[in-house]
């Protein structure tokens, strides 16, 4: 299998994965539905939501990444990161995304 397949199933898996993240409170709801059915033997019902939770699972992620939110959520994690605030202060950059255009990198 060549890298570009790699990468492909990973970059899937990485928009399941963020999208199950995401949906983690309202799996329950769908997870009682599921269990109800089941018990009335209505397996079909069971299956098909199952599927339709999964692609629900991978549009959010595709979201999630398409519309810059994976870059916002990890900004969030740098920003209490004492490792990145050293590193911002010692480089001069802002710690607001706002003021990107002043920072000394940039030569402003």
């Amino acid at each position: 299998m060549n890298f570009e397949i790699k990468y492909k199933l990973c970059l899937l898996k990485a928009f399941f994965d963020k999208g199950y993240g995401l949906s983690s409170f309202p799996k329950w709801v769908v997870a009682v539905f599921g269990v109800g059915e089941v018990v009335k033997r209505n397996y079909v019902i069971v299956l098909l939501g199952a599927f339709l939770f999964a692609v629900f699972c991978l549009l959010i992620g595709w979201i999630w990444y398409n519309f810059n939110w994976i870059r916002a959520e990890a900004e969030v994690g740098n920003r209490y990161n004492l490792f990145q605030e050293q590193l911002r202060k010692k480089f001069g950059v802002p710690k607001t995304l706002n003021s990107r255009a002043s920072c000394k990198r940039h030569g402003k």
